[in-house]
């Protein structure tokens, strides 16, 4: 007879009912962590052993295997391995644990997927501000879609993706992981990247990391404390979680690794249960950051020892350990003290076996080595469509598009180096796991495309100058490592050379025009000049790029200034110099191809800015939703930025007029507002304006930004072609967290604002929100819909 919990045609309910019923405490603590190991097809496993995992013994690892295991941490991604190769290994383990262990459940593995499977061969996408970029929410589905198919074809069943931390400070290295920097298009671009990473069935595990707040860390240092009141972390930074969430049935959450007012998010039972469960109503995984729970003891003081801190995170609402079982191994000793009850943990056990049911894996755990599927022509295709929509024009005298009869001078360090294209989270930059590089061959660099697009005759190609003349590892992983920050003594890896400069600025005079690629080079942990714990206190160009600009703009060749980042930066005061400005952000393997496409005008430019461009590091925090007040009195005169919040050229012009509202008022407890206008493309190409709406409550309770978006939609128009836009925004959207605490949508006078960018509005109205103070509970209208016709 077969045992419940095998058998399919019984409830999900009833089979993990049967299956905790028969488990060891030893086999529930097993599911409850990873491990990280290097496997082998073989079966000869071997615990990976470095600085920030610590170290295991084969023995003591056999022993463990034995209970079962809850997760397996980048199988395929921890170091480069041939595919077919990784997944008949994971299948060999997959089979011990299936067959071999007295229970034989199965094991989850997860990955990296923030842009693009993050192991060896996988479609390299672009970052993802290079996504927030596009404003095409479809799109967005699409790459999570094509992400998830190659993720499922090597065995991995979780994602550690998205990242919706909402960016507000340029200088914290992992703003090229954020979206942007507003709460809505975080929300509503995340939420389409989980519905395609999860497919229809949810047969695969989007994270949303990380919970909550991150990004606003002191000084935009990584994991440091975040100083932040409950209503700005629920209307800025819960938002987009609980958009995902609510509309996307998100399966996982990591929560972030800092702490807020001094509670550390792997703790916060308000974040993690009442928030999250309670109030959202998230029946998924709650995994932790990597040893975030041993931060806990080791960082933030507030346990004293790994029993204490497993009790803490697992009592709070966690419910899987990453990378490893540094603290729930010492899940027994908590029990026998009495720091955990043991109802506590058969109710996360109960979740995690209800997860691997719901994900198939107790019915098909192993992978098919002839099914990988990796680089299809769909894969690519996408790649690319997203690098050509993410380029951003930000600034233009007339000189693009580029006639292809030009010579051209193809300067700086990022023109031809392929992980100058690729993000903090892309295989071949992420050097945690080891000083092994993948060649990224895949890549196709700005000097490749531009010499296959105009001929090598026609491109005089010079470095100009290094960024990093070596790339090293062996950076502090945490802040709060050296204890005595007086002493500390750090030299920048970033090079300080001059010696190509003369050669580039040869280049420059004898060409029509001159294309300068400055930005950074992406790796975590000081390994770059961006990514995560690569953050940076100014927003100059790193290294020498700025004297590289600076003497090939005096040559007086016009100069077009390309960008490739994971930030903004500003260019020490010559952007009225310069003949144009693009911001490329990492635009993936296709990056150097889109580059070229948009700025020959194959492709017409239709990216907007996600994030702005401050005027100087000392503008940082710096973010389009400011409050009134946040520019200081009287207005500092580095506040502010030149390329705000949805800024973008077109290779045409549009003009906005014919506004029309389609009521007066609206009772605060019912009904939507319909904002209409008319489109018309005024120019002599076709083109793809993004008009925005901007919403700006006048008199509130609280203080309230000066603009908030509530709407977008991108519209292709042909030249002299007109389209009617109606944006139709719910009164939900009008809420905010009031003085209570709690979700409202308060009556009184709201501004509407149409325009192209935060800054360029073209039309404006009001309407009156009517009726009584509502106050917000459960589901609720959190998404615009938008209607576009032509006459």
């Amino acid at each position: 007879m077969t045992d419940i919990y095998k058998n399919s045609a019984q409830s999900i309910e009833n089979r993990v009912a049967d299956l905790l019923g028969r488990m060891s405490i030893e086999e529930k603590i097993a599911q409850m962590h990873a491990f990280w190991l290097l496997l082998s097809e073989d079966g000869r496993h071997e615990v990976r052993t470095d600085a920030f995992t610590g170290a295991d013994d084969a023995d003591r690892l056999k022993a463990k295997l034995s209970f079962g295991l809850g997760q397996i941490t980048r199988p395929l991604g921890s170091r480069p391995v041939d595919p077919a190769a990784g997944v008949r290994a994971l299948n060999r383990l997959q089979k011990f644990l299936v067959e071999e262990t007295r229970l034989g459940i199965p094991v989850i593995s997860h990955e990296e997927c923030l842009s693009g499977i993050m192991a060896q061969g996988g479609t390299l996408f672009p970052s993802s501000l290079a996504f927030g970029a596009t404003f095409d929410p479809a799109l967005i589905e699409e790459v999570g879609r094509v992400i998830g198919e190659e993720a499922r074809s090597i065995g991995c069943r979780q994602g550690l993706a998205p990242v919706l931390d909402v960016a507000r400070d340029a200088r914290w290295g992992r703003t090229e992981e954020t979206f942007g920097e507003d709460p809505y298009l975080v929300g509503l671009l995340a939420s389409r990247y989980v519905r395609g990473l999860q497919g229809r069935d949810r047969d695969f595990l989007a994270t949303l990391k990380h919970y909550a707040g991150h990004s606003l860390s002191e000084g935009a240092r990584n994991h440091a404390p975040v100083n932040l009141g409950w209503r700005e972390l629920n209307d800025t930074f819960l938002l987009p979680f609980e958009m995902a969430v609510r509309l996307a049935d998100a399966g996982s959450v990591m929560p972030a690794y800092h702490d807020i007012d001094g509670e550390p998010c792997h703790a916060s039972h308000h974040l993690l249960t009442k928030v999250l469960r309670d109030d959202w109503g998230f029946d998924g995984l709650v995994v932790a950051d990597y040893i975030g729970i041993s931060l806990l003891y080791k960082h933030h003081g507030v346990a004293a020892d790994p029993a204490e801190a497993a009790a803490l995170a697992f009592k709070a609402g966690l419910d899987v350990e990453l990378p490893g079982d540094d603290c729930a191994a010492h899940l027994k000793e908590a029990l026998a003290r009495g720091l955990i009850g043991i109802d506590t943990i058969d109710e996360i056990v109960r979740r995690i076996l209800t997860e691997k049911m719901r994900l198939g894996l107790f019915e098909n755990p192993y992978t098919d080595e002839a099914g990988i599927a990796l680089q299809t022509p769909e894969a690519i295709d996408v790649a690319r469509r997203v690098a050509q929509k993410s380029v951003v024009i930000l600034a233009n005298d007339g000189i693009l598009p580029l006639a292809e009869t030009k010579t051209i001078a193809l300067i700086g360090p990022t023109a031809d180096d392929p992980l100058a294209l690729l993000g903090d989270y892309s295989f071949p930059v992420h050097l945690i796991v080891s000083d092994l590089k993948d060649a990224a061959t895949s890549v196709i660099t700005p000097r490749s495309a531009f010499e296959a697009r105009f001929g090598t005759e026609r491109i005089r190609y010079a470095k100009g100058c290094h960024i990093l003349e070596a790339r090293q590892s062996g950076a502090p992983v945490f802040p709060g490592d050296v204890p005595d920050m007086t002493t500390l003594s750090q030299t920048s890896p970033v090079s300080t050379s001059l010696d190509l400069i003369p050669a580039a600025v040869e280049a420059a005079r004898q060409a029509d025009v001159a294309i300068v690629c400055v930005g950074d080079l992406s790796g975590i942990f000081q390994t770059g000049t961006v990514g995560e714990g690569s953050d940076t206190d100014t927003l100059v160009l790193p290294g020498v790029q700025q004297a590289l600009l600076d003497a090939v703009v005096e040559t007086g060749t016009p100069v077009i200034v390309v960008i490739t980042s994971g930030r903004p930066y500003t260019l020490g005061g010559l952007e009225d110099r310069v003949a144009a400005q693009v911001m490329a952000f990492f635009g993936g393997q296709e990056g150097g191809a889109a580059l070229a496409d948009v700025l020959t005008g194959v492709v017409e430019p239709s990216g907007r800015l996600s994030i702005s461009v401050p005027r100087s590091g000392g503008a940082s925090p710096y973010f389009y939703n400011h409050k009134f007040k946040s520019s200081g009195t009287p207005v500092a005169r580095h506040f502010g930025s030149r390329y705000p919040f949805g800024h973008g050229l077109s290779y045409t012009d549009f003009v906005y007029e014919d506004l029309t509202l389609d009521r007066a008022s609206v009772q605060s407890e019912e009904g939507s507002v319909g904002v209409s206008f008319t489109l018309r493309n005024v120019g002599q190409r076709g083109g793809t304006e993004i008009p925005q709406l901007y919403v700006r409550d006048l008199v509130c309770s609280v203080v309230r930004p000066i603009k908030e978006l509530k709407a977008f939609r991108r519209v292709f128009l042909e030249p002299g072609e007109s389209a009617c836009v109606t944006f139709r925004v719910p009164t939900d959207m009008f809420s905010f967290t009031g003085q209570e605490g709690f979700r409202i949508v308060e009556p009184g006078m709201f501004e509407l604002m149409i325009g192209s960018s935060s800054a360029a509005i073209h039309l404006r109205t009001q309407i009156e929100v009517t009726g009584p103070v509502r106050r917000i509970e459960g589901d609720w209208k959190m998404v615009s819909r938008v209607f576009v016709s032509h006459p």
